[in-house]
């Protein structure tokens, strides 16, 4: 097995999860301008920043199909052309509704991204280090975050005046150019090439990438009879009760992932910290603090997966949502709109403990237990509806956390969200299976798909060897 031409790949691949951090964080250092320059209300400017994440619902309910039938990396190369165009577009945007279209292409590119290049990455890889590599998705999106936060920073610091927001958008073209041209050179899935008769061609990609079987012939006849086996016709639709494990797994994984609060949180740390009681500068500080501890145990989860288990990650992450939720939600209701210093630092306490335990636990485990789960022929359609599931959540959450925190108060809302993560709790303990080091083909048969599949699977033609 050439590792460096896994590693590379895989790597290559997840540079979408980087842009889709990127995207996400690099708005929070232009909300001045763009309220002063297009004169937006606080409604107009929540439509700016929600316009993004209807472009990233769109993009990822739709990106399953065109993967299934084009291929994971035409769709990752497609994914590149729209964040190059989104970068430039906003950049260069001269009036609200050309920035708002803007915002929706590079939402479209992150709904795709988290798609396709965790399924393309679960596909390429063997099952003992799958894991690990679809998780740098995750690791890349966390570390592109920074990136933004980083980059804005080194911008204002730059003093470019009133053109200044504009690099902070364009700056992300350099990127998402390097992550065009890299995807030449990678692979197309050798799972994809099977299922579409190009035996040949995966079989030179596995010998390139290495197998779970060790055996090349062994690895293609096992793809075969997952593809092929009489219980995955191609005529069969995705929401059939066959499925219905894997579906329910996947919208579940994704509801619990929002109903901590996570994406509210991230959005709006800065103001959480001045609620309890920071300055301004300081909460900017102690937002990047977040950050970094974001980081941090993203990477020590990637380094575990493999060996530590999806289902243990999630167990260990939610216990620790709960203990801080419940923390930062007494801590609110002790100090109200009158914190100390005291109060404050608990509540930063909290919310790192909060962030370390979505990092060690959901965010790493999510894009990679979805894109195993389901079986080979509906993995595209799989995928899509855990990262719609994850995005719709992610907008409902993130849109009402201020109107409700206003209305009910902070404290309130952190124990609603500690009392969603005791069920998520619940859920992982009698509910979610554990898939770390089980071949894709077999992860199906653990969840009663493959049961009854043919001994031998039907001959596929490997007559046909065009190349990507």
């Amino acid at each position: 097995m050439n590792n460096n031409v896994l590693m590379r790949s895989a790597i290559v691949a997840a540079l979408g999860g980087l842009l889709f951090g990127f995207d996400t964080a690099v708005i929070s250092g232009a909300e001045t301008a763009l309220r002063s320059i297009f004169e937006l209300t606080d409604g107009m400017y929540g439509f700016t920043v929600a316009s993004a994440l209807i472009g990233t619902i769109i993009g990822s309910i739709s990106a399953g199909r065109p993967s299934d039938i084009w291929g994971r990396k035409k769709i990752l190369i497609l994914t590149a052309v729209l964040y190059f165009v989104s970068a430039v577009g906003t950049a260069c945007a001269w009036s609200w509704i050309s920035f708002i279209i803007f915002r929706f292409v590079g939402g479209l590119a992150v709904g795709a991204a988290t798609v396709v290049s965790p399924t393309y990455i679960a596909e390429i890889s063997p099952a003992k280090v799958r894991g690990r590599l679809v998780a740098v998705t995750q690791f890349n999106i966390v570390f592109g975050i920074l990136l933004a936060f980083f980059s804005n920073y080194i911008i204002t610091k730059l003093q470019l005046g009133q053109i200044e927001w504009r690099w902070m958008f364009g700056v992300q073209a350099l990127p998402s150019a390097a992550f065009f041209f890299l995807l030449f050179a990678n692979p197309e899935s050798p799972r994809w090439l099977i299922a579409q008769s190009r035996v040949e061609h995966a079989r030179e990609i596995l010998n390139k990438l290495g197998t779970d079987a060790g055996d090349v012939d062994e690895e293609i006849h096992v793809i075969q009879q997952s593809i092929v086996s009489e219980h995955h016709s191609i005529s069969d639709p995705f929401y059939c009760r066959k499925y219905i494990k894997p579906i329910m797994l996947a919208v579940m994984i994704a509801i619990f992932n929002q109903l901590s609060g996570v994406n509210a949180i991230f959005y709006y740390a800065p103001k959480i910290f001045v609620m309890a009681g920071a300055a301004h500068e300081s909460a900017m500080l102690q937002s990047v603090i977040i950050g970094f501890t974001n980081l941090v145990f993203t990477m020590l989860a990637l380094l575990i997966i493999d060996n530590f288990g999806r289902r243990k990650l999630m167990l260990v992450g939610s216990f620790g949502y709960i203990v801080s939720l419940f923390a930062a939600a007494i801590a609110f209701y002790t100090w109200g709109s009158n914190f100390t210093p005291a109060g404050g630092k608990i509540v930063l306490a909290a919310l790192m403990l909060f962030v370390a335990s979505h990092a060690f636990g959901q965010g790493a485990v999510i894009w990679v237990f979805i894109s195993e789960i389901f079986p080979n022929r509906v993995r595209g359609h799989g995928q899509a509806l855990g990262s719609f599931t994850h995005w719709f959540m992610a907008a409902a959450v993130s849109w009402t956390f201020p109107p409700i925190a206003k209305a009910l108060g902070s404290g309130t809302v952190f124990t609603v969200y500690g009392f969603m993560m005791i069920l998520q709790l619940f859920w992982v303990l009698f509910f979610m299976p554990e898939t770390k080091g089980i071949p894709l083909e077999e992860i199906q048969k653990k969840l009663g798909i493959e049961s009854h599949a043919p001994e031998q699977a039907a001959p596929i033609a490997a007559s046909n060897t065009g190349k990507i």
